[in-house]
């Protein structure tokens, strides 16, 4: 490889941690050195093999940091905030709301450090959730962990609550990015009500479910898909369709940094249910259990 290439060969990863070549088979064949195989070799993105050293150097867990994509939630956003302010900004939580597969997508480039998701009902999710993460780079090295569960409907102002269902579909609609999990409730909503989302008349496209409860409370549209927390956010009404799992997908060796199983405390902890009661919707019975451990299979 030339010194312009993204990718490295072992003798070139070798060299340049001065490791054995042997070692760093190991390091790759194990998942604790960023790689992919093309036509049986070994190939390392430079980029992430600089970023897994900066971060082994760092303590090995970046203890005062973790950078958070996928799903919006807002349950999960009031958690993150107020963790920071109790260690008086002395650590990092970084949220960024991208929808499920965006945020899949950066974590299997190694941008951030987990990835919030939510792809169905609550009772599927344990086929759902595992079948969408095999899609990516690097899943056999994830587990996954179940946050809480909430209730997913459509949002819509109260005084439309009462509306016949031929009437709603009628309505102007706020509709999601693809590869939310959102956008994909509607379409599955929408199929078992004999529509389809071309049908629609879309006003607003929305990035959140933040977004998507302020195009309604601002009448840019009437009613999207959405959680009842996200709804009772801005004092709308709700129409609930059913219970979804919310889950956090982890590298393995990120799920036991200290900053992510604080998470988890807090959000049992009296606290944490006092703000869950407040915004409506969730089940936290289950929260930080691990639900899947990846796979070990050949590359």
């Amino acid at each position: 490889m030339t010194v312009s290439s993204p990718y490295m060969t072992v003798r070139e990863v070798a060299t340049y941690l001065h490791l054995n070549e042997k070692k760093v088979y190991q390091l790759a064949s194990d998942g604790h050195l960023p790689a992919t195989k093309v036509t049986g070799k070994w190939l390392f993105p430079r980029k992430l093999v600089d970023q897994w050293l900066m971060e082994s150097s760092h303590h090995g867990v970046l203890s005062d940091r973790l950078l958070i994509s996928g799903s919006d939630d807002p349950l999960l956003q009031a958690a993150l905030l107020r963790m920071m302010q109790e260690q008086q900004y002395q650590a990092l939580y970084s949220y960024m709301p991208t929808g499920t597969q965006a945020g899949l997508s950066l974590l299997a480039q190694g941008l951030v450090d987990c990835c919030t998701l939510h792809w169905g009902k609550a009772e599927e999710s344990h086929l759902r959730h595992p079948a969408l993460i095999r899609q990516y780079t690097g899943a056999r090295h994830w587990v996954l962990v179940h946050l809480f569960k909430r209730q997913q409907g459509l949002m819509l102002r109260k005084e439309d609550e009462q509306q016949p269902l031929a009437e709603l579909l009628k309505k102007r609609w706020v509709v999601r990015q693809e590869g939310a999990g959102s956008q994909r409730f509607l379409k599955d909503w929408l199929g078992q009500q004999g529509a389809q989302l071309e049908g629609l008349d879309k006003t607003a496209m929305a990035l959140t479910e933040r977004e998507t409860a302020a195009a309604i409370a601002q009448h840019r549209a009437d009613l999207g898909p959405g959680t009842l927390a996200a709804a009772t956010e801005l004092g709308l009404g709700f129409l609930p369709v059913y219970e979804e799992a919310f889950e956090l997908v982890v590298p393995r060796p990120v799920y036991f940094r200290t900053l992510l199983q604080q998470l988890f405390e807090w959000l049992q902890s009296e606290e944490g249910r006092r703000k869950a009661e407040q915004l409506e919707g969730y089940q936290l019975g289950q929260c930080g259990k691990l639900v899947w451990n990846g796979e070990d299979r050949k590359d």
